[in-house]
Order: C-alpha cells, then sequence, then structure tokens
C-alpha cells in the first residue's frame, strides 16, 4: 500500500520536479525582473530567467509526455495504477512548479534574502504549491482524479527529502553554488 502511493506521488509529481532542475541547466540570459528593484531590493534577481522558466516548463511537459508513453507498460511491471497526463494538466504543473518558485524568490527578496539564501520550508515546498496551484485552476477534474489526500500527503512529507538529496548532488557535481 505505502509502496504503492509513494510510486503514484513521485509519478504526478514527476512533471513538476523536473523544471526547476532544467531551468538551472538552462538558465541565464534576460532576468525576467529586468533588472528592477521594490524599496531597493531586486524583485526577483538574475536567477529567475525567460530561458530558464521557458524551458524548465517545456522539458516538464515532454516529460509527462512521455511518461505517458511509458505508463502502460510500467503499471504492468509495477502493478501500480498511474495516471494519464492530460496536456493541461503536463503544462499546469511544469509551469506552476516554476511560478511557484518565482513566487518565492520575490518573499526571499522581500525579506532581505539574497539570491541562493536558504529559506527553510518554502525552499522545499515552493514549487509544490505553485504546481498544485494551477494545477487545480486550470485542471480541476484531472486534480481531483489524480490528487487525493494519501497522494498530496505523501507529495508534502517525500518532496522535501528529494528536494535537500537533488540539490546536495547538484551542488557535489557543481551545478549549484549552494546545497540548499
Amino acid at each position: 500500500m505505502l509502496r504503492s502511493l509513494v510510486l503514484k506521488a513521485f509519478w504526478t509529481m514527476l512533471p513538476a520536479y523536473v523544471p526547476n532542475n532544467v531551468a538551472v541547466l538552462a538558465g541565464g540570459g534576460e532576468p525576467i525582473d529586468g533588472g528592477r528593484t521594490w524599496n531597493g531590493r531586486r524583485l526577483l534577481g538574475d536567477g529567475k530567467t525567460w530561458r530558464g522558466t521557458a524551458v524548465g516548463t517545456l522539458a516538464g511537459v515532454l516529460l509527462a509526455l512521455v511518461l505517458d508513453l511509458l505508463r502502460g507498460p510500467l503499471e504492468k511491471r509495477l502493478g501500480v495504477s498511474l495516471p494519464a497526463f492530460s496536456l493541461k494538466s503536463a503544462f499546469a504543473l511544469s509551469f506552476g512548479a516554476m511560478l511557484g518558485d518565482i513566487g518565492a524568490s520575490f518573499l526571499k527578496r522581500r525579506s532581505g534574502r539574497e539570491r541562493g539564501a536558504a529559506f527553510p520550508g518554502l525552499d522545499q515546498l515552493d514549487f509544490v504549491a505553485g504546481s498544485l496551484g494551477l494545477t487545480a485552476a486550470l485542471a480541476p477534474a484531472w486534480f481531483r482524479a489524480a490528487f487525493k489526500l494519501p497522494v498530496l500527503v505523501v507529495v508534502v512529507v517525500m518532496t522535501p527529502v528529494l528536494h535537500v538529496v537533488t540539490n546536495v548532488i547538484a551542488y557535489v557535481l557543481g551545478l549549484k553554488d549552494e546545497p540548499w
């Protein structure tokens, strides 16, 4: 039961887990805030770029399409029922993750934190809140079918652990300047 729940939660969130990681690799270019400030602080900072947002979102959508191709064989092999992604849900999960991260960057700047500074809790769940919120708004029927309460609980518990592990790996590989 727990194995099935964890697999379903991980599968369903994969299109949201990938975009921010891809954005780090594809980033650079024009910052979304264009260098603008508010009360002497950048709105978002140089780490949030149009290119990173677009490429991250596209990566999440493409991953969802690939997952749909693999779903049938994986369900048989794993013995777990996995949700199919609609184009709306794939976009909402992916772009919502990017929006959640952008929103967290805005909050970090407002609280006086610099780029890369830790903000426990927010750092681990910002993209989850963004992806779930946008998916609930754009694909409500899909959201209700895919994210039953037990799946949501697993997502909220599992995500911070995955976030820490993937950030440490990215730091060790030299892809991030800090391990959080």
